[in-house]
């Protein structure tokens, strides 16, 4: 049925509810950390990866992925061990990344169109492969949250008494650090790596709005993600935009309804009903 009818459409709805789906359950664990920001900026870390790529003649999509890890892990590092403070690092990744990725992509002798299909995404172009590609990195999210959840809630809420109760916090850390980089990869297609952090923290923001614990704070983001890509596909073949941006802004309509409906009354989801955990 329309908009869906399409091969095209129906292969961008396939990928972006696979990111709309997965990447706020990312996003949720970073938000009660308060860094909604980190996807943000390891964003721009892949941007460099896909510079990278395009001056090696790779697949930016792995050459991102790579870059995307190993700034994640530099930020966890410097935040863990005290050497800079989680914005410091983060801007050291934002801006550096953004620029090495400017200059890479301008020396490989690629368009700047070329570049900004990675920056906004381009997932109305998506083929079958690339779909794929998307849907395994977001399974792997899935799945990934789905058996490591309850430890890294236990993390995010409080380091210390996670540490005390013999978890991993370190190797948590990483995990979701990595977490972090993968959904930001798998993203590149649907809305870029400039709107990323927001399909990450907007669905994240609404469903703390109504939501009385984590998980169920876990399965409305989910939710979220779903209706904005969903939606935002449809406004944009309606009018004509950019499927990226429109998605991100019905994502953000979202969440002024919520509060709308609900007040500005933000819940702390994760510290209520922690038994369920």
């Amino acid at each position: 049925m329309w908009p869906f009818e399409l091969e095209f459409m129906q292969r961008a709805l396939v990928a972006g509810l696979a990111i709309g789906i997965a990447a706020p359950l990312v996003g949720t664990f970073l938000v009660q950390r308060n860094m909604a920001l980190f996807g943000d900026g390891i964003g721009h870390a892949a941007f460099a990866g896909v510079g990278a790529g395009l001056l090696l003649d790779v697949w930016p999509v792995w050459s991102a992925l790579v870059v995307a890890a190993c700034g994640a892990v530099v930020v966890e590092w410097l935040r863990s061990h005290g050497r800079a403070t989680s914005d410091l690092a983060l801007a050291l990744v934002f801006y550096s990344g953004l620029a090495a990725g400017s200059v890479m992509i301008g020396k490989s002798g690629s368009s700047q169109i070329g570049g900004d299909r990675y920056l906004f995404g381009s997932i109305l172009t998506a083929s079958w492969s690339d779909v794929r590609t998307v849907v395994a990195l977001a399974a792997a999210i899935i799945v990934t949250v789905a058996i490591a959840g309850r430890a890294l809630f236990a993390v995010v809420l409080d380091e210390e008494s996670a540490r005390v109760n013999g978890l991993p916090v370190d190797r948590l850390n990483l995990v979701l650090a990595a977490l972090t980089a993968v959904t930001v990869v798998a993203a590149i297609d649907v809305v870029g790596t400039l709107l990323i952090a927001a399909l990450m923290v907007l669905p994240v923001a609404s469903s703390r709005l109504i939501a009385r614990s984590f998980r169920a704070t876990l399965v409305g983001a989910a939710l979220v993600g779903a209706l904005s890509v969903t939606s935002g596909l449809t406004v944009a073949r309606r009018f004509d935009l950019a499927p990226g941006g429109t998605i991100v802004l019905c994502a953000s309509a979202v969440f002024l309804v919520a509060i709308a409906t609900r007040g500005v009354r933000l819940p702390p989801a994760a510290a209520e009903h922690t038994h369920e955990h």
